[in-house]
C-alpha cells in the first residue's frame, strides 16, 4: 500500500500506483490544454473591442461592456462548472466535454467573423462614423452564439484544470508535495505565457492577416490539446469527489433556519460532532447562529437499513466539524468582496485603453503594432515583477523579517495599491491625450502622440496582477476547508468575474448619468470627444474607498483566524511515520 496513492484510484478503479500514474508527465498533459485555454481566451478578449467597433460599427462603450460581460461571465460559469464536477461528472470528464464545447465555440466564432453575411458593410472612407450601419440582430446573435458557447467552455474548463493537475501529486508524500508547489508556478506561468502568445502573434494574425484565421488557429490549437489530455488518460490519477461543497453549505443553512427558534447550548461540547477526531474542527463562537445546525432534536435522525442503524439527515442535522467549515467559508467574503475592485481596474486595460492605443501612433519604423498587443507590456509587467519578488524581494524580506516572503493578506494589498495608482497615471495619460486631440481635432484617425505613452498603466495594473493573483490563490485555497477546495477556487475566480461585471455597470451608469442630447459625455461613440479620463479618475477614488475597506476587513479577518485542523497540524507526524515506506517506492 506504500506504494499506492491512499485517495486516488487509476482509470480502471483500482488504486493508483505511484510509480505508473500521476507525477510531471500527466502534470504536463493538464498544463497543455490550460495555454491552448488561456490562448483563447486573450486572443479573443484583448482584441474583442476593436472589432465590435471597426467592423460590427458599434458604439465604444457598448463594445467595452460586451467584452467586459464575455470575460465576467466565463469566469463566473466557473462556479457551474466546480458544481458539475464534484456533483456528476467528475474533474477528467469535466475538462474533456467543456474543451470541446470551447472548441465548437472557436469553430463558430472563425466562421462568424469571415462569412461577409455575418457583418455589416464597410464604412465608405469618406463617410461619417455616425453613418456606418451596425450590425443587425441577427447578425449579432450568431456572434453572442458562438461568443457565450466559448464562454461556456471557458467556465467548465477553468474550475477542473487546476485542481485535477494537484490531484496528480500525492500531498502525503514530501517529494510530491513539494513538486506541487512547482505545480502552481508553473500553472501560473503557462497562463502568462499563453498571454503572451495571445497578445503578439494572434493579435497580430488578426489585425494584419485575418481575423478568422487566428481564430482558426486557436481552434486547432485546442483540438491537438484534448488529443493530448486524452491521450494521458491512463496516466492521471482520479480522486473520488465527497459531494459538493454548496450542498453541503446550504444543508447548514438549512439545518440552523429550521432550528432559529432553539436556545444555543452554552457548553459546545453538548453538540453534535462525529466526524473522525483527526479531522474535527474546534468549535469557534462566531457566527453562533449556524450553531444551531448541530444542535440535536427529536426527528433528527432516519432509518437507514432493517438492522435499525440509523444517520442523521444531513438537512436537520450537521456536525461542529460541517458548521465551522461554513464559518470559515464566511470568514473569507469580506476579503473576497474586497478584492472584486482590483478586476475592474484590471478590465479597462483590455477595453478603453485599447481603444486609446487605436487613436495614437504604433509605428517602430515600418512595423505597425497592433492596438490589442500593447497588452504585452501588461503581460511583461507580470513575469518581471514574478521574477523581482521571487529573486530579490522575497530573500530580503527573509533576512530581515525572517518570513519567507509576503503574507497572502499583504500581497493582495501590494496589488490593490499598484492598481489605484494605475488608474491615477491613465487619468492623467487620457488627459494628455484629449490635449492633442482638441489641438489637432477629434476626428483625426491618428493622433501625433505616441501610444508608449499608456505603457505605465499597463505595467503598473499588470505589477498588481502578479502580487494580487497569487495572493488570492494563496489566501482562498489556504484559508478554506480541506474539503471545498473547489468552492474557493470557484470563488476566487468569481472576483474576476464580477469585476467585469461592476466594470460593465459603472460604464452604463456613467453614460446615463453624464451623458446628454447630442450623444457628448465622459463616455462618447467617440473617444476623442468623451472625458474618458475623468472615468479612470472615478475608478481611482473608488480604488481607494475600497482600499480603506479592504485593510479594515483584513484586521477584522486577522482578529478571527481560526487555527488550522487538528489533521492539518499532525500531517507532518504522519509523514515522518511513513517516509521510509515512501521512499522505497
Amino acid at each position: 500500500m506504500s506504494c499506492t496513492v491512499a485517495d486516488a484510484v487509476d482509470y480502471k478503479g483500482f488504486p493508483a500506483d505511484k510509480s505508473r500514474t500521476g507525477g510531471w508527465v500527466a502534470a504536463a498533459l493538464i498544463l497543455g490544454i490550460e495555454i491552448c485555454e488561456r490562448l483563447s481566451t486573450m486572443g479573443i478578449g484583448v482584441n474583442l473591442v476593436t472589432y465590435l467597433v471597426g467592423t460590427m460599427h458599434l458604439p465604444s462603450s457598448t463594445s467595452a461592456n460586451i467584452v467586459t460581460d464575455f470575460v465576467g461571465t466565463s469566469f463566473l460559469l466557473c462556479l457551474l462548472g466546480g458544481f458539475l464536477a464534484d456533483s456528476f461528472l467528475g474533474r477528467y470528464n469535466t475538462i474533456a466535454i467543456f474543451a470541446s464545447i470551447q472548441t465548437l465555440g472557436m469553430v463558430a466564432l472563425a466562421i462568424a467573423v469571415k462569412l461577409p453575411q455575418l457583418r455589416p458593410p464597410l464604412c465608405h472612407a469618406t463617410a461619417a462614423s455616425n453613418n456606418c450601419k451596425q450590425a443587425n440582430g441577427f447578425q449579432m446573435g450568431i456572434f453572442y452564439l458562438a461568443l457565450y458557447t466559448i464562454g461556456l467552455g471557458i467556465g467548465g474548463l477553468k474550475s477542473s484544470v487546476s485542481g485535477f493537475g494537484t490531484d496528480q501529486f500525492d500531498e502525503k508524500d514530501d517529494k510530491e508535495k513539494a513538486q506541487m508547489a512547482y505545480f502552481f508556478n508553473r500553472f501560473f506561468l503557462f497562463i502568462s505565457t499563453g498571454t503572451l502568445v495571445a497578445v503578439t502573434i494572434l493579435v497580430y494574425v488578426q489585425d494584419e492577416v485575418d481575423r478568422s484565421l487566428a481564430y482558426g488557429i486557436c481552434s486547432i490549437s485546442m483540438f491537438i490539446a484534448i488529443l493530448l489530455f486524452l491521450a494521458g488518460t491512463r496516466r492521471y490519477r482520479y480522486k473520488k469527489s465527497s459531494g459538493s461543497p454548496i450542498v453541503q453549505i446550504l444543508q447548514v443553512i438549512v439545518a440552523a433556519i429550521r432550528k432559529r427558534k432553539m436556545t444555543t447550548p452554552v457548553d459546545a461540547n453538548s453538540l453534535y460532532e462525529n466526524s473522525p477526531e483527526a479531522s474535527r474542527i474546534d468549535h469557534t463562537d462566531q457566527f453562533r447562529f449556524l450553531d444551531k445546525a448541530a444542535i440535536l432534536a427529536q426527528g433528527d435522525f432516519e432509518e437507514r437499513n432493517a438492522a435499525g442503524s440509523s444517520s442523521p439527515n444531513p438537512w436537520k442535522l450537521r456536525s461542529v466539524t460541517r458548521v465551522e467549515e461554513v464559518k470559515m467559508m464566511v470568514r473569507l467574503v469580506p476579503i473576497w468582496a474586497t478584492t472584486i475592485m482590483f478586476w475592474t481596474a484590471y478590465a479597462q486595460m483590455i477595453t478603453f485603453s485599447v481603444e486609446q492605443a487605436s487613436t495614437m501612433q504604433r509605428s517602430i519604423g515600418k512595423f505597425q503594432i497592433p492596438a490589442g498587443s500593447l497588452t504585452v507590456f501588461f503581460v511583461l509587467a507580470i513575469m518581471i515583477t514574478l521574477a523581482f519578488y521571487d529573486r530579490l524581494i522575497m530573500p530580503l524580506w527573509k533576512k530581515w523579517n525572517g518570513q519567507p516572503g509576503f503574507t497572502n493578506l499583504q500581497r493582495m494589498a501590494i496589488g490593490l495599491v499598484l492598481s489605484t495608482i494605475g488608474m491615477a497615471v491613465a487619468a492623467l495619460s487620457e488627459r494628455k491625450r484629449l490635449s492633442v486631440a482638441r489641438a489637432v481635432g477629434g476626428t483625426t484617425k491618428t493622433l501625433p502622440i505616441s501610444v508608449f505613452l499608456l505603457i505605465p498603466q499597463f505595467f503598473l495594473v499588470g505589477s498588481g496582477e502578479a502580487f494580487i493573483y497569487t495572493g488570492q490563490l494563496d489566501f482562498f485555497i489556504t484559508k478554506s476547508p480541506k474539503g471545498m477546495k473547489t468552492m474557493s477556487t470557484g470563488l476566487f475566480l468569481s472576483t474576476l468575474s464580477l469585476g467585469f461585471f461592476v466594470s460593465s455597470f459603472l460604464v452604463s451608469i456613467v453614460k446615463a448619468v453624464t451623458g446628454s442630447k447630442d450623444g457628448q459625455g465622459w463616455l462618447t461613440d467617440n473617444i476623442n470627444y468623451g472625458r474618458l479620463d475623468c472615468f479612470y479618475g472615478l475608478l481611482t477614488v473608488l480604488s481607494v474607498i475600497n482600499f480603506v475597506v479592504y485593510l479594515v476587513c483584513a484586521r477584522w479577518y486577522k482578529t478571527h483566524e481560526q487555527d488550522p485542523p487538528a489533521s492539518q497540524m499532525t500531517s507532518t507526524t504522519a509523514k515522518a511515520n511513513g517516509s521510509s515506506a515512501e521512499d522505497r517506492c
